[in-house]
């Protein structure tokens, strides 16, 4: 299956869901980037524009492409997220009704409950990683919510 992540960027802050309303949710209480799965037929930029407008009320004008987290969960198969960062965006924030939206301090990011997978990726994206031709390539395999094992790549071939 194909995903889709994006930080929204504002005044050094990142636009963070809690995800708080659904009751089946391998990131219940959580908090996570807006995003989410690819429809048929639609590229990871086009799904990822579309999920930010229904998940924030925001449209995206210009998300950077910055690798792909290849994410393992116990026995399920692999699921492919596409990560994007976006600081180019316009409209007005609405609620949404997958959790809470909220701009959180990008330094803050680690005082959240969020998974230690993104705790590497986040890393890496403010060191500026995936900004060039080489791009992120990042496996992590977690055994329920304990991160086993991450592999991380650069690579020149993922769009």
């Amino acid at each position: 299956m194909k995903f889709t992540l994006c930080y929204l960027i504002r005044d050094g802050k990142y636009l963070m869901l809690h995800r708080t309303k659904k009751e089946v949710d391998v990131n219940k209480g959580k908090w996570i980037g807006v995003g989410g799965k690819l429809e048929e037929d639609e590229t990871p930029a086009q799904g990822i524009v579309r999920e930010i407008k229904e998940e924030t009320g925001y449209d995206a004008h210009d998300c950077i492409f910055r690798g792909v987290v290849v994410f393992k969960y116990n026995n399920n198969p692999p699921e492919d997220m596409y990560l994007f960062t976006c600081q180019d965006f316009s409209g007005s924030q609405k609620i949404c009704d997958e959790g809470d939206l909220a701009w959180v301090d990008i330094d803050k990011i680690e005082d959240l409950n969020i998974w230690d997978g993104d705790r590497i990726f986040h890393r890496l994206l403010r060191e500026g990683k995936g900004l060039g031709e080489d791009k992120i390539y990042l496996t992590l395999d977690y055994k329920d919510d304990v991160l086993m094992s991450d592999k991380l790549e650069y690579r020149k071939d993922l769009i």
